[in-house]
């Protein structure tokens, strides 16, 4: 009898086929595809904020649009600017300290000042004066833009104040923050959003700080109230119209390539847009810049932009929006050569050179009846270096972030009730309050165009770019493990670092999709807006900004976002209950605050590397660039993580590898 002999081939079976696990290298890999171009959310963005761009307003008389320019002028003062700085320190006196005087050339006399713009923080500035004050003159305040750490040493701003005292004016020249002596890491613009944050409007600082120099000459027993200017350039330009559309004391104002509409900042970006200040919380729904232009009728106003400027805001593409739209405002007067252009091409650069210097002088002298030449006066020999011309701030003087961690720890919150009908009535109020805080305008899926799909290794996926009804969008990619029925409870997985980070392996934990696919959920892993492939190819800080100053708040546009994804997955898959599983503190804001907003919207909030306080946005600190959503006005003033864990009940809140600071961290106070 022939034995017959059975050969057992063995198979190599994976880990995850034995268990019926979802593999997660096939799961990274299905997430690790782009479901849509990062253009096309720079175009939606795009289109999104030209539908907020203001219009100039209809004029029909001089009578109609100075009271109109009027009620503009007080709305941005009370309602943006000045919201939520102290009374006191907006109608403080101005306190200059004269600190010595400097040895100047023949015909005019310079003396270094320090000031005060809050309590706790000083700027320096420089007074240039004619050698002799005899009766009274006019004077000129002098301001400049990002030029670092030379500030008021820059040559090009003291040949100007040279030139105007020895033109017979009285010049001061401001330092602006961050640049020249204050030019120090805490300084740094973006760190108005923290002001924001503890809910003092950042442009607020920037605002008292030019404006201190407009009290103290104004208060000069030399100076002609009628005749005073204001001439910046760049950054300085911005202050020049800000101020001299805002305060009605300024007569003159030259700014110089400083700034242009919104539609501008979009159609040239990345190089238009600005600091946090030019771009200001709210700013935009009371007016944009080619209406303060407007507000300056039909005081003299001359605009001068460089032709082939390397930097921003050329004079053939600004023109049409800051001085052809706004010259019929000045017609109305009969004062249609009050507002004059001028387009340099003498320098293919970001300048203030002896050209555009002359323009002013031209002016200055025209408009302050000074009858002198407009060419400038040399001077070259009486510029001072830095060091000539420090004037010393204080050691402990207080920066942008310091001042917003000061304010920080003096925020009061009412008190949490203990009684249930007390709790009800406060989680409604404070849920109403959110809505306002994050300017939460709920939105729908209008369409989920379908984009890609997988089916194999007992894994399906299909991959969705969602369509808002507000022109913008999202992406997702729904899994599942192909023998989870239907039905099944549904997890959205939100990560700051978006698709490729939700598919990695966490330290001492599951992958995380790959995890919840093996409990029998369906998995739907979205990048909301500014997250992963739903992020424009430009910088978000310079949309996140634009959209705030247009009086949207990203924080509640990702929340409205998430409540429109969970609604229509709720319609898609008929889930029993729906969690929400975020990495990093981006998306758990957004989570919680929908959580809070819409509490029996999720069974679980599950946070992975999350904050424990907004405190730590101060204390780290967090830079706006790093999470420019999170920086929403007011919101750390009226709330901090606690209490939209609380307003989140009865949805679960749990927290995994919280986010710890060093030893070296600040302090900021909250409760």
């Amino acid at each position: 009898m022939k034995l017959k002999t059975l050969v057992i081939v063995p198979v190599l079976l994976s880990g995850a086929m034995l268990k019926g696990q979802a593999d997660p290298g096939q799961v990274r890999s299905i997430l690790s595809g782009q479901v849509q171009p990062r253009q096309v959310v720079t175009f939606q963005l795009q289109q999104f904020l030209m539908r907020h761009s203001p219009q100039l307003p209809a004029a029909t008389s001089a009578a109609q649009w100075r009271a109109e320019a009027q009620k503009i002028r007080r709305r941005l003062l009370s309602a943006v600017i000045y919201q939520g700085w102290p009374a006191q320190w907006v109608n403080a006196a101005p306190d200059f300290q004269d600190v010595g005087a400097v040895p100047a050339g023949k015909g005019y006399q310079l003396h270094k000042l320090l000031y005060q713009i809050v309590p706790g923080f000083y700027i320096s500035a420089l007074l240039y004066e004619p050698a002799h004050l005899t009766g009274k003159l006019p004077a000129v305040l002098n301001v400049m833009g990002h030029w670092g750490k030379p500030g008021n040493a820059m040559e090009f701003k003291q040949k100007l104040c040279i030139n105007e005292a020895l033109r017979g004016m009285i010049a001061l020249s401001l330092d602006w923050i961050d640049m020249g002596e204050s030019a120090v890491p805490d300084n740094v613009h973006w760190f108005a959003s923290e002001l924001d944050l503890v809910g003092a409007n950042g442009v607020g600082l920037f605002y008292l700080a030019m404006r201190r120099g407009l009290d103290y000459l104004y208060n000069d027993p030399h100076v002609d109230h009628s005749r005073i200017a204001v001439v910046g350039m760049s950054g300085g330009g911005w202050q020049t119209l800000v101020l001299s559309s805002l305060d009605r004391r300024v007569d003159v104002s030259i700014p110089v390539a400083g700034f242009t509409s919104l539609k501008g900042r979009l159609e040239r970006l990345p190089g238009e847009p600005g600091d946090l200040e030019q771009n200001a919380t709210d700013f935009l729904t009371v007016a944009d810049y080619p209406t303060l232009v407007a507000m300056r009728a039909p005081r003299p106003t001359l605009e001068i932009n460089n032709v082939e400027d390397d930097c921003c805001f050329r004079a053939p593409l600004v023109k049409p929006s800051i001085y052809d739209a706004v010259k019929p405002f000045f017609m109305l007067y009969g004062k249609g050569d009050e507002l004059q252009f001028h387009a340099d091409t003498a320098i293919s650069a970001h300048n203030f050179g002896i050209g555009n210097r002359e323009q002013v002088y031209r002016f200055l002298d025209e408009h302050f009846g000074l009858r002198e030449s407009s060419r400038e006066i040399p001077v070259g020999e009486d510029i001072k270096t830095y060091d000539q011309l420090e004037v010393s701030l204080p050691p402990d003087n207080l920066t942008i972030l310091s001042l917003a961690r000061k304010m920080a720890s003096e925020i009061q919150r009412s008190p949490i009730p203990s009684g249930s009908t007390e709790m009800a009535a406060w989680a409604k109020a404070g849920r109403a309050r959110l809505a306002e805080v994050v300017r939460l305008h709920p939105v729908e899926v209008q369409h989920a165009w379908l984009e890609y799909d997988t089916d194999h290794n007992q894994v399906q996926s299909v991959s969705y770019r969602f369509e808002m009804n507000n022109g913008l969008g999202a992406t997702g990619v729904w899994l599942k493990q192909a023998s989870t029925p239907k039905g099944a409870p549904l997890t959205i997985v939100l990560n700051d670092g978006g698709f490729k980070a939700a598919a990695a392996e966490r330290r001492q934990r599951l992958f995380e999709v790959a995890d919840r696919m093996e409990r029998g959920e369906e998995v739907l892993v979205a990048n909301l807006l500014f997250t992963g492939d739903d992020s424009p190819d430009q910088p978000a800080h310079l949309f996140t900004e634009m959209l705030a100053a247009a009086g949207e708040r990203p924080l509640g546009m990702g929340a409205a976002q998430l409540v429109a994804l969970a609604h229509w997955a709720r319609k898609r898959w008929l889930p029993p209950r729906i969690r929400v599983e975020t990495c990093g503190i981006r998306t758990e804001m957004i989570a919680l605050v929908t959580a809070a907003l819409e509490p029996n919207l999720f069974s679980e909030v599950s946070i992975t590397g999350g904050m424990r306080s907004l405190s730590y946005l101060l204390d780290k600190p967090v830079g706006y660039e790093e999470a420019p959503d999170l920086f929403c006005l007011d919101l750390y003033k009226d709330f901090d993580i606690d209490r939209l864990e609380l307003l989140a009940q009865p949805a679960r809140v749990v927290t995994h590898d919280n986010l710890e600071l060093t030893a070296e961290a600040g302090t900021a106070g909250g409760e």
